[in-house]
């Protein structure tokens, strides 16, 4: 017993000296933290944070200004309710710690560790502010250990009004507000020394979630935290139970301003920008908006001048419908010009990225490239003539018809189905290589959307948007998954540190096969080659064919609510949709008026006037031929009409139009040998 005593007071000495030594280096710690942020002196509070837009000529574009173009407000100006308010919201103890309030973070620590993520934070004001100012709005370790650094000085250097000052001239209030004065003014159109407490404590909610709590975004969120604010500014002594039950009942009244931010050059391409910023730096939208980035996108600022008149200029003002394009570089995926509607003050929903519309023909290259990848080539012979199409276990499950109900009656290629846009040919295409071939292959495409191995699928039945279709046809001139649709070159943050830089991503195991995708590119350009006209269809590129100068190949699709037209040349790829936001209203006159050809044709042409001649090289894996539209065989001296044709070399037809010659493979090898590849070239451009 007397040695169980010895020992357990011998170990309570060493613990006391332990404990005596862990807090002795706890205090060497802290006079060391205390001691570096002296020396680094008072950190400004005026730091620069507008996040900058660039074209691709490095050409400022757009701006979202930080806190050079906020209304800066001295505390003694602001109301008593505001500065209440978001102190009781947002660090009830402000006053009393010095920068990092403890028990609030053990609390939190507390509260993630029972729900096991993290679901309450512990940033006090000082800290918030130290990260507005100096600070991006990542998650690392490294931002919060320099957060901390930043929020300490401030508690070293100025006091707490000044802190509180600060802050609430430089926190976002949503809209582009930033700062009390700049917020009270967007929302209630007076200055903030006038705001009441119902409006006070409306606004204090709004920076948590800009866009979740803002009242003009969502009334009930904004609601909802107005009045647990009040409930905390009662808690916390500020207010008096009657004071808080009237503020609650208390209505509001905004200001007519429109919730946009101006911005003249290329607004949806810029809204674009920032989408696409947030993803990659893995913040708000916000966060990107105040950050002091400076973002250098691929916006070619001729590029979106010309789309722009070509749009005002082929859509009369008195014309309902609406409108959304792109042009992309065919190399790099870097999209050069976009419109996302009619007029950006008046919406700015975005259609070429946010809306999805039936794709209708424009959808028929996929399943061609599905069915050349099934062993079909662009002389595979299908019946055009009426029928209907067993499915779902009826002979007549599915009905589709051509445009005017004109068939040619008799089987024709797939160039010239895909030329004249022939429905019949499409669905039986579909339905006998299977409809999840299709499937797969718009997934092959980089199409997310999801989509079902229905017939109807053939003619696009399914809803894409613009911007996935874009970047599906580049990725089909190109010949490679690789290429992606972005609107970012390169973020740097304000001291010019790169961020972020795109580079391609190339993949050994490419699901796209190089030689089938130029088969379908060049099989594009038949819907402008007359050779491929039928007689009960024209190409469907015929009603601009005499706009064009160039080598150009794409695809149009028309429904009942929408118009599009998807084209390219070597260069550049181009898309046009033109339809109404309300799905179900049909496009009166629409191929009359043919806006999205002309809209297209147009850009194109003017595009492409300051840049060489360039054509399509084909790749060694596929030869060029010429053949009989008609017939789908080889061409000789006694066809009518001839149309030049790249497929693999087992794939060239061993007849010839208009005479009995029928050739071997050996004859057909020794044909195509010598031929260097630019003939290929030279053949199709003359």
């Amino acid at each position: 017993m007397l040695f169980f005593i010895r020992f357990t007071f011998k170990w309570i000495k060493r613990g006391a000296k332990f404990t005596l030594f862990a807090a002795l280096l706890a205090l060497i710690g802290v006079v060391g933290l205390f001691g570096y942020a002296i020396v680094q002196g008072p950190p400004s509070l005026m730091t620069e944070q507008n996040t900058v837009y660039y074209s691709q000529g490095d050409t400022v574009i757009g701006e979202d200004h930080g806190a050079e173009e906020r209304y800066w407000m001295n505390i003694d100006d602001m109301p008593e309710s505001i500065k209440q308010a978001t102190i009781a919201i947002e660090d009830r103890r402000f006053y009393d710690h010095f920068g990092f309030d403890l028990r609030r973070m053990a609390s939190a620590a507390l509260t993630d560790l029972k729900h096991m993520q993290m679901v309450e934070g512990a940033s006090t004001i000082t800290q918030q502010y130290a990260r507005n100012l100096y600070l991006s709005h990542d998650k690392t370790w490294k931002r919060k250990i320099q957060e901390a650094l930043y929020a300490l000085r401030l508690e070293i250097f100025y006091n707490k009004d000044e802190i509180l000052e600060g802050y609430l001239n430089t926190i976002y209030y949503g809209h582009g507000s930033y700062g009390i004065e700049a917020a009270s003014r967007y929302f209630f159109n007076k200055s903030a020394e006038d705001l009441t407490l119902t409006e006070s404590a409306m606004l204090a909610g709004i920076p948590k979630g800009p866009s979740y709590y803002s009242p003009l975004a969502n009334a009930e969120n904004a609601k909802s935290r107005q009045e647990l604010i009040l409930r905390e500014m009662e808690k916390s002594g500020f207010i008096t139970g009657d004071e808080k039950s009237e503020a609650i009942t208390a209505s509001l009244t905004y200001s007519d301003q429109t919730d946009q931010t101006k911005k003249d050059v290329a607004p949806y391409f810029q809204d674009q920008v920032l989408t696409e910023a947030a993803r990659i730096l893995d913040i708000e939208r916000e966060a990107v908006q105040t950050g002091g980035y400076h973002i250098y996108t691929t916006l070619v600022e001729d590029h979106q001048k010309i789309l722009e008149e070509k749009v005002d200029a082929a859509m009369p003002a008195e014309e309902d419908a609406q409108v959304a394009a792109a042009v992309m570089d065919s190399e790099t995926g870097g999209i050069t010009a976009l419109v996302g509607g009619r007029d950006y003050s008046e919406s700015s929903y975005n259609r070429a990225t946010q809306a999805r519309r039936h794709v209708g023909s424009t959808i028929k290259p996929f399943l061609y490239y599905a069915a050349l990848k099934e062993g079909d080539s662009p002389v595979t012979m299908r019946e055009s003539t009426e029928m209907a199409f067993k499915w779902q276990g009826k002979d007549d499950g599915y009905t589709p018809s051509n445009y005017n109900n004109k068939y040619a009656e008799k089987p024709i290629t797939m160039a010239q189905a895909l030329a004249v846009s022939d429905n019949i040919y499409a669905v039986t295409t579909h339905l006998d290589i299977g409809p999840d071939k299709l499937v797969n292959t718009l997934k092959t495409f980089g199409i997310s959307t999801s989509t079902k191995p229905i017939p109807s699928l053939a003619l696009g039945a399914a809803n894409i948007s613009l911007y996935e279709m874009i970047e599906g046809y580049g990725k089909m001139v190109k010949g490679s998954e690789s290429l992606k649709g972005h609107t970012i070159k390169k973020i740097t943050d304000r001291h010019d540190n790169v961020l972020y830089e795109y580079k391609p991503v190339y993949n050994e195991d490419d699901p796209i096969d190089p030689d089938l995708a130029f088969t379908v590119t060049h099989m594009m350009t038949g819907m402008f080659d007359s050779a491929l006209s039928a007689d009960y269809a024209p190409v469907t590129g015929s009603p601009i064919q005499g706009k064009l100068t160039r080598m150009y190949g794409g695809k149009s699709g028309t429904t009942d609510h929408d118009s599009w037209m998807i084209g390219f040349s070597p260069q550049l790829v181009s898309a046009v949709w033109i339809g109404h936001d309300d799905g179900n209203k049909p496009l009166a006159d629409f191929n009359e008026k043919r806006y999205a050809k002309n809209i297209w044709a147009s850009t194109m042409e003017t595009i492409h006037e300051s840049m060489p001649p360039a054509a399509f090289t084909p790749p060694p894996g596929v030869k060029g031929v010429y053949i009989d539209p008609e017939t789908g065989y080889r061409s000789g001296p006694n066809c009518p009409q001839e149309r030049l044709m790249y497929m693999k070399k087992e794939d060239i037809p061993k007849n010839v139009c208009g005479s009995d010659d029928t050739r071997s493979e050996d004859d057909l090898e020794d044909e195509f040998k010598d031929d260097p590849w630019f003939k290929d070239v030279v053949d199709w451009i003359f």
